[in-house]
């Protein structure tokens, strides 16, 4: 079996690596200020849409998080690189929040509910029953059907909530269409994110906390893996699954050394 190669640039995930319900998990601020020091690529990254990266930046710089913005990538910047490189210059009506709409703004593309080429979903945490009748409408009127992950809940204080893959499988419950999933596990997010730094996925590993997202994105993209476990799956759990991380770990507190 060939060797790998050493690691020169490194992706993380955020919640359950380095955050986890706002707070800092032990050892990443440590992991984020050897990585700065380095002067190693490195990105952070979340299959969230409902954030910008500034304000991202902000809510780490909060919890003792030194992530400079041009160091984050989320599902929504990963949607936006797509729809980008496929209709530049298109429509979409969105369901979603700043993060989503802002980076559709940025690559030039016109919010609308009227004959767009795409109905992107991202993450929000409003769901109407409105804007889903519209988006089942523009999609059997020919949109074209966009999401930025697949994540069927996310996290809260008070338990699992739903999220855009379960509000996606009404949606294509309905119109008989499959979305296109832009984030993770969709290794396209880990390539664009990989390009936004110039890195190289031979010399680059991928830290999460959940296999069937953050470990099988990394595998498909060619990287080494690395699984934490302060977030969603247990050492147990990894079992389950017909692949494994490269290397499992109690935490990111276990990695500052590697950096």
């Amino acid at each position: 079996m060939a060797e790998r190669k050493p690691i020169e640039s490194w992706l993380t995930d955020m919640d359950g690596v380095l955050i986890h319900e706002g707070t800092p998990i032990p050892g990443a601020a440590d992991f984020i200020k050897r990585l700065r020091e380095s002067g190693k690529p490195f990105l952070v990254l979340t299959n969230n849409s409902i954030y910008t990266p500034r304000d991202l930046q902000a809510r780490l710089a909060r919890m003792g998080l030194d992530v400079p913005v041009e160091n984050i990538w989320t599902s929504a910047l990963a949607t936006a690189k797509f729809l980008d490189d496929q209709r530049p210059g298109g429509t979409a009506y969105v369901i979603g929040e700043a993060g989503l709409t802002t980076a559709l703004h940025d690559i030039g593309y016109v919010l609308t509910d009227h004959e767009p080429d795409y109905v992107v979903l991202g993450e929000t945490r409003t769901y109407s029953f409105e804007a889903m009748t519209k988006a089942v409408r523009l999609i059997n009127a020919g949109a074209r059907f966009i999401c930025t992950n697949p994540d069927e809940t996310g996290p809260s204080t008070e338990g699992p909530l739903p999220a855009t893959g379960a509000v996606a499988a009404l949606i294509t419950k309905a119109t008989g269409k499959q979305p296109y999933f832009a984030g993770k596990p969709n290794p396209l997010m880990m390539r664009t994110g990989l390009n936004a730094i110039g890195a190289h996925s031979e010399t680059s590993a991928m830290i999460g906390d959940r296999m069937d997202t953050d470990v099988l994105a990394g595998l498909e993209a060619g990287m080494q893996t690395f699984l934490v476990l302060t977030g969603l799956t247990s050492e147990q759990d990894t079992e389950k699954f017909p692949y494994r991380p490269t290397k499992t770990v109690p935490s990111i507190a276990d990695l500052v050394d590697l950096v």
